[in-house]
C-alpha cells in the first residue's frame, strides 16, 4: 500500500504542487520583509557596494572568457554554414544579433548561476545552520536589511552591465573570428551589423540582466536562509539554488522573447 501511494501520479503531483506554493509563500514573506527593512538604509548601503564590488570584479574574467569563445564559437559555424549564395556583410548581422540578443546576457546569467548564487547559498545556509542568523534576529536586527538586500541590489545594478560587457568582447571576437574564415572586410562586418540593428535589442539585452540578476539572488538567498540539517543541508541548499536559477534563467528567457519581441 505504500509503495502504490508512493507511485500514486495524483498524489505525487498534489506534493509537487503544494511544494511549489510553499516555495513562492516563504520567497513572498522574505521579499516583504526586505521592503519593510528598505529604511535601515545605513546598514545595507556600504555592504551592497561591497557586494558589487565582489559580483563585478571578481565575475569579469570568467564573463569575458566565456563571451569571446561564445562570439568566436558563432563566426566560425557562420562561416561553415555560409554559401556562395549569401551576401558576406549577413555575417556581420547574424553575429552581432546572436551575441546581443541571446548569447550575451543568457551565458552571463547561467554562469553567475553558477558562482554567484552558489556562493550565496552556501555563505547564508552556513550562516543559518550555525545560528548566526538566529543571532541576529535575537539581537533585535534584521536579517534582510545584513544579508538579503546588499545581495540583492548588488545583483541587479552588476549583472546588467556584466552583460554589456560580454556583448562588447563576443562581438569584438567573433568579428575578429570571421574574418579569418570568410572574405568579411571590416566594412561587410561594420554594414550587416547596422542594416538590421535596432536600438531596442540594446534594451532587450539590459533588461535581460535585469530580471537574471534579480531570479539569481533572489532564488539564491533564498534557498540559503532556507537551510536545514547542518552541513548536508547546506549541499542540498547549494545545488537547489543552482538548479532553480538555471531553470528560471531559461524560462524567463523564454517569457521575455515572447513578451518583448512579438
Amino acid at each position: 500500500m505504500t509503495a502504490t501511494a508512493t507511485l500514486d501520479p495524483r498524489r505525487a503531483a498534489g506534493r509537487f504542487v503544494l511544494q511549489g506554493l510553499a516555495h513562492v509563500g516563504r520567497i513572498s514573506l522574505m521579499i516583504a520583509e526586505m521592503g519593510r527593512s528598505l529604511g535601515e538604509w545605513r546598514v545595507w548601503v556600504p555592504r551592497t557596494f561591497t557586494e558589487a564590488w565582489n559580483i563585478g570584479v571578481g565575475s569579469l574574467p570568467i564573463i569575458l572568457l566565456v563571451a569571446g569563445f561564445a562570439g568566436a564559437v558563432t563566426a566560425l559555424q557562420t562561416g561553415y554554414q555560409f554559401t556562395g549564395n549569401i551576401p558576406y556583410y549577413v555575417a556581420g548581422s547574424l553575429i552581432v544579433e546572436s551575441v546581443v540578443l541571446e548569447l550575451g546576457p543568457v551565458l552571463t546569467g547561467l554562469i553567475l548561476a553558477g558562482r554567484i548564487g552558489a556562493r550565496y547559498a552556501a555563505e547564508l545556509g552556513t550562516m543559518r545552520v550555525t545560528e548566526q542568523i538566529d543571532a541576529l534576529e535575537t539581537l533585535g536586527r534584521s536579517p534582510a536589511s545584513h544579508l538579503v538586500i546588499p545581495r540583492v541590489l548588488a545583483g541587479i545594478v552588476m549583472i546588467p552591465i556584466l552583460t554589456v560587457f560580454a556583448n562588447v568582447v563576443g562581438i569584438i571576437s567573433g568579428w575578429l573570428a570571421v574574418s579569418a574564415v570568410l572574405p568579411v572586410t571590416n566594412a561587410d562586418f561594420t554594414y550587416g551589423a547596422r542594416i538590421f540593428w535596432k536600438p531596442f535589442d540594446a534594451y532587450y539585452s539590459i533588461i535581460k540582466g535585469f530580471a537574471f540578476g534579480t531570479c539569481i539572488t533572489i532564488i539564491s538567498c533564498y534557498f540559503g536562509f532556507s537551510t536545514e540539517q547542518g552541513a548536508e543541508g547546506v549541499g542540498k541548499s547549494t545545488t537547489a539554488a543552482v538548479v532553480a536559477s538555471c531553470v528560471m534563467i531559461l524560462l524567463l528567457d523564454t517569457l521575455l522573447a515572447k513578451l518583448l519581441l512579438h
